[in-house]
């Protein structure tokens, strides 16, 4: 006998929430029928998932995250109410696909990392910059973390802060060169230059290149804009410093990136770097593979990265837990897409809309719920040895 959809998810609701605190919600079909999970007369539901059609319908009772993820960007399936306690449930549906998790890597092999790279960077970056302007702060349109004093501080001072403390913990002053791993659209490289540093910024992003010329070239600023991949990229001399924001999940290879940042940083040289973390490299959703961050993009794994930085010619200086500075972005940014929802629809569609919509609250979720952790951290290049010796180390 075929399940009914109330039967299949009140089912997996018992066996989910056997050993966690429940979460009430309710199903709203498009008959008119609701039903409720988890719901009494004293615990109303956190959110209600509204079937539209057979599209949502058939998805829903899958019970099969990437399915029910592509029947919200369609359409087929709203949620209403608070979607972050939602997003919360991420695993009470099922996330098997193994054919997807196959062809993350296959198109490397094909078209070779570094065109590989450029391919899945664009999937993300190459949306129009006045879409990502409409969420992002307005002060340094920084799509990193701020450092917030507390909870309901403004986003703007909490990234003024950032890039504040990224430049004091790299140590530098006017005429000092330093390289920029990621330009964004151009938070840390305007607020440097305006400093008197003198910035080379590397993207991968033919939108992220186009913003950033006609912005420092507006501003005459001295930022020097490179579209290279950062370990193809060669400079003529060593850079005094490097900055890093949010670019290491892109760069999943610790060894290569490491080598890459000995080979541009001068002895003594500090690196200030940040990045989203989890606890294994491959941890992330077939739906966030696929529809946001595509390709070899991986969040940062800390016990893995420390193995090879002691290996390497760098010692860390310090970490610091950002995880609940980034807990409070993601939520800033994902009010500020909503508050914008009908402008954004009206110019680059629904879908759009819908994705970073997912992207931006699950994200918060993610971070608040301790899913996903962030970390900043300072490395300092030390001195070149002396030819035949060894670094000590682990083995």
């Amino acid at each position: 006998m075929r399940r009914t959809l109330a039967d299949t998810v009140g089912r997996r609701y018992e066996d989910y929430f056997r050993d966690r605190t429940p979460v009430p919600f309710e199903i709203v079909v498009g008959n008119g029928a609701t039903h409720r999970f988890g719901v009494t007369e004293t615990v109303p539901p956190r959110f209600s998932l509204v079937v539209r059609d057979g599209v949502g319908h058939r998805a829903l009772r899958s019970l099969d995250q990437l399915q029910v993820a592509m029947a919200y960007l369609g359409g087929h399936l709203d949620v209403e109410g608070d979607l972050a306690a939602a997003l919360t449930m991420r695993r009470f549906f099922s996330d098997v696909h193994p054919v997807a998790f196959l062809g993350r890597w296959l198109p490397a092999v094909v078209h070779g990392r570094y065109g590989h790279d450029q391919r899945s960077i664009s999937r993300h970056y190459d949306e129009e910059s006045d879409f990502f302007l409409t969420f992002l702060d307005t002060r340094h349109r920084c799509y990193t973390q701020g450092v917030f004093a507390r909870d309901d501080e403004a986003l703007e001072d909490a990234v003024t802060r950032k890039l504040d403390l990224a430049l004091d913990a790299i140590g530098v002053g006017p005429g000092d060169r330093v390289l920029e791993v990621g330009g964004g659209w151009g938070a840390f490289a305007e607020h440097a230059a305006r400093r008197g540093v003198v910035v080379t910024t590397v993207t991968l992003a033919a939108e992220s290149e186009r913003f950033l010329t006609d912005l420092f070239a507006r501003e005459k600023l001295p930022v020097t804009v490179v579209r290279d991949h950062i370990l193809r990229y060669r400079a003529a001399e060593p850079f005094d410093a490097i900055v890093n924001m949010g670019v290491t999940e892109h760069l999943p290879d610790y060894r290569a990136t490491l080598q890459a940042y000995a080979r541009l940083l001068r002895p003594g040289g500090r690196i200030y770097l940040d990045a989203l973390a989890m606890r294994r490299k491959q941890h992330l959703s077939t739906f966030f593979k696929q529809h946001i961050y595509p390709g070899n993009s991986a969040p940062l794994v800390l016990h893995s990265y420390l193995r090879h930085v002691a290996r390497s010619p760098f010692e860390l200086l310090s970490v610091d837990d950002d995880r609940h500075n980034y807990f409070l972005t993601c939520r800033a940014w994902a009010q500020r897409l909503d508050a914008r929802r009908e402008d954004i629809i009206a110019r680059w569609g629904e879908p759009l809309y819908r994705r970073f919509r997912i992207f931006l609250w699950g994200s918060a979720a993610g971070f608040d719920t301790g899913l996903v952790q962030a970390y900043r951290w300072v490395l300092r290049r030390g001195p070149v040895r002396p030819t035949g010796t060894v670094a000590a180390g682990p083995r």
